[in-house]
């Protein structure tokens, strides 16, 4: 099972967006652009929405079938380890094997010492073609790398040979995610991530480090746009000097995690993969559920009563609400508006606040992020949720193939 060049996250919260997503793909495809659809729902997402894994399964099939897609697709078991995989493995061909929290572990002494021997060879190869960055790495830093990442590496093999005792190693893709850890990752020590990737037999085709600055959910990137472009251009070189080096896929890409409306970061992208032929991988599933609230709030009365409910019942759950999620967002909670405001917006007013539009002074990226991690307020709503989606369904999907095409698709992979 090889990953096509581009692919992109879809799916959402309550499994309702798929065809409209789709149709956004579509109009990629009549622009000359394949990008093939990564229905992804993470383990925290099922628990709490009340999901499981087999509901995504169903819900990208139903899509599939209903849209008349007719190029390959893929169900992400998003950002799993070994004491949850198990529950994706008859769903899933796409497995995002997340090892941030084994990151710092340490893996034994002599596995370390065997690291730095069997790499000390590659200390003279540096710096990668291309890399402007100092990557001069001696035999401390070759330490330093094993001591941070081996341990989180030998992880993610162990659950990569756990996936292909269950389904066999050529019926997945692989990823691998470290973009949770704490500190980014260098294009030396990426390298070096990969080459012991490869040592741990794991072929693995697109893999998400954490770059520089902030990707916080559903809100653009904060930080250097100038010190990203340079990163993540390097991180191209680095991976395809990885490939020849180690005999990894020659399809491995880099992955992009809560890559949702990093406005700013996406004409970068698009020059770089341009640039080197590169391929992408996006994650954007997230989002679709706020422009379900928009689309709500613009359906009319009832619609825009469900959204304003969801937002204030939010407010008064905020701590537990972001709980999940507090190292990827950063809520400013004497900028939220109050409750008793909210209640007497219009549509317009409603719309205009959550949809992500720096340039409009209404915008309020505090109220867009409470709003992102207060689905489970939604979900409680249970079957009422869901009937207004589906009386609702025209101007929703309408605006979620929108949103995905003109403001993600177009800016990254065809340019504007």
């Amino acid at each position: 099972m090889v990953l096509e060049q581009y692919s992109i996250g879809v799916g959402d919260r309550f499994s309702h967006q798929g065809t409209a997503q789709l149709c956004a793909l579509q109009e990629a495809e009549r622009r000359g652009v394949n990008i093939v659809p990564v229905w992804n729902k993470s383990f925290r997402e099922h628990s709490i929405v009340g999901t499981k894994p087999s509901d995504t399964r169903s819900a990208a099939d139903g899509a599939v079938k209903e849209f008349g897609w007719k190029n390959s697709y893929y169900v992400d078991a998003d950002h799993i380890g070994l004491k949850n995989v198990d529950l994706f493995i008859d769903s899933s061909n796409f497995f995002t094997l997340d090892v941030a929290d084994f990151i710092g572990k340490t893996a034994g002494e002599k596995e370390i010492a065997a690291f730095v021997s069997s790499m000390s060879k590659y200390l003279s190869a540096f710096p990668v073609p291309g890399v402007r960055t100092a990557t001069k790495v001696t035999e401390a830093d070759l330490l330093a790398i094993g001591q941070k990442y081996l341990y989180a590496v030998q992880e993610a093999g162990r659950i990569y040979r756990h996936i292909g005792e269950k389904k066999g190693v050529d019926h997945f893709v692989a990823e691998v995610s470290t973009d949770e850890a704490n500190e980014p990752q260098t294009p030396a020590q990426l390298f070096f991530i990969l080459a012991a990737l490869a040592h741990e037999g794991v072929k693995v085709q697109t893999i998400a480090p954490k770059f520089t600055g902030s990707f916080l959910k559903g809100i653009d990137y904060v930080g250097s746009v100038e010190a990203f472009s340079k990163e993540f251009e390097e991180d191209l070189l680095v991976i395809a000097h990885a490939v020849k080096t180690f005999d990894l896929p020659k399809n491995l890409k880099l992955s992009v995690h809560s890559g949702s409306d990093k406005f700013s970061l996406y004409p970068i992208i698009h020059r770089a993969i341009k640039k080197h032929n590169a391929g992408l991988h996006l994650k954007t599933a997230g989002t679709t559920w706020l422009e379900e609230l928009i689309g709500l709030a613009m359906a009319g009365s009832a619609g825009l009563g469900t959204a304003k409910q969801v937002y204030v019942k939010a407010y008064d759950r905020i701590d537990e609400l972001c709980k999940p999620y507090e190292t990827v967002i950063d809520i400013d909670r004497a900028k939220l508006p109050n409750p008793q405001t909210v209640r007497s917006w219009t549509s317009e007013e409603y719309a205009n606040a959550l949809r992500h539009n720096p340039k409009d002074p209404r915008y309020n990226l505090h109220f867009r992020q409470l709003l992102h991690v207060g689905y489970k307020v939604a979900a409680e709503m249970g079957v009422r949720y869901l009937q207004m989606l589906k009386d609702s369904r025209g101007i929703i999907g309408k605006n979620v193939a929108e949103n995905l095409f003109d403001r993600h698709i177009l800016p990254i992979f065809i340019g504007q």
